[in-house]
């Protein structure tokens, strides 16, 4: 009788203390590879539209300032791609604002490398706070977005590829319900889990997605002001051709204070495990 019933129910028991959430056997067949691929690429090409629609949407550029319209890789790039839009900013502000909202998004939604790239070009490009806002609201929607990608269509693979890791996640948030918010800007700011890895898990463990915009909006925010003053400091390098040393001395603080947490890992881990 309990093996009839258990084959009824949705959950599956870990260590005998976690509950994960698996797909139901009898819908893994409609929700087939294939067809969750196709979800994805439509979702994908649907990002692509959108920055492809911005990007022609722009004036006329020449063909020199067209080269460098593309995700920075490293700090030439970024000064180039900062005097671009620094030139067309306060014409086409909406052009230049959308594109780097729908970018950021894009890239957390689909876990592509460069979101740092772009959050120093928002603090190139607008005043502190004002970037700070755009990188925590980009952050939090895309990781949202990430996330509902894998409740719906990478269930099946993260079980397949990463089961013990979303074992040890589950024993984890277990033992944080009560404060689930806490946790996620914990996670958020320090470096114990990759933030690809967050996104992609937590609805496999059941963090409630209300805490988990909140925490990551918060949690991000944290390391994200280094980010800020390093696009503010190569603004001033780039249009002055100098170095404030007030601009220097608070760049170096904030270095300094963002490994903190990594040396303090086995104190913190010790604190919220």
């Amino acid at each position: 009788m309990d093996v009839d019933q258990n084959v009824h129910e949705s959950v599956s028991t870990v260590d005998d203390t976690i509950t994960i959430t698996e797909p139901k056997k009898e819908n893994e067949q409609p929700m087939s590879t294939t067809k969750a691929l196709v979800i994805l690429v439509v979702i994908f090409s649907l990002f692509i539209v959108i920055l492809g629609y911005l990007y022609y949407s722009f004036p006329q550029m020449t063909e020199e300032e067209r080269k460098y319209i593309k995700i920075p890789r490293n700090t030439t790039d970024m000064q180039n791609l900062g005097r671009v839009l620094e030139d067309y900013k306060d014409t086409y502000y909406t052009q230049v604002f959308m594109s780097i909202f729908f970018c950021y998004i894009f890239l957390q939604t689909f876990a592509i490398p460069g979101s740092i790239s772009l959050s120093i070009l928002c603090g190139f490009l607008y005043p502190f706070l004002l970037a700070l806002a755009i990188i925590c609201f980009c952050s939090a929607m895309g990781a949202c977005f990430c996330y509902l990608l894998s409740m719906t269509i990478g269930r099946r693979l993260a079980y397949r590829y990463f089961p013990d890791r979303i074992k040890s996640y589950a024993n984890l948030v277990k033992k944080h319900n009560d404060n689930m918010f806490c946790y996620m800007m914990f996670l958020r700011i320090t470096p114990f889990l990759p933030n690809w890895f967050i996104n992609v898990c937590a609805p496999l463990v059941d963090v409630p997605l209300i805490p988990f915009w909140l925490g990551t909006f918060f949690g991000v925010a944290v390391p994200s002001v280094l980010v800020v003053q390093a696009g503010q400091t190569l603004h001033q390098v780039t249009t002055e051709s100098t170095w404030s040393w007030s601009s220097v001395l608070l760049l170096a603080t904030f270095a300094a204070l963002s490994l903190l947490p990594v040396l303090f890992k086995a104190k913190l881990r010790d604190k919220f495990d």
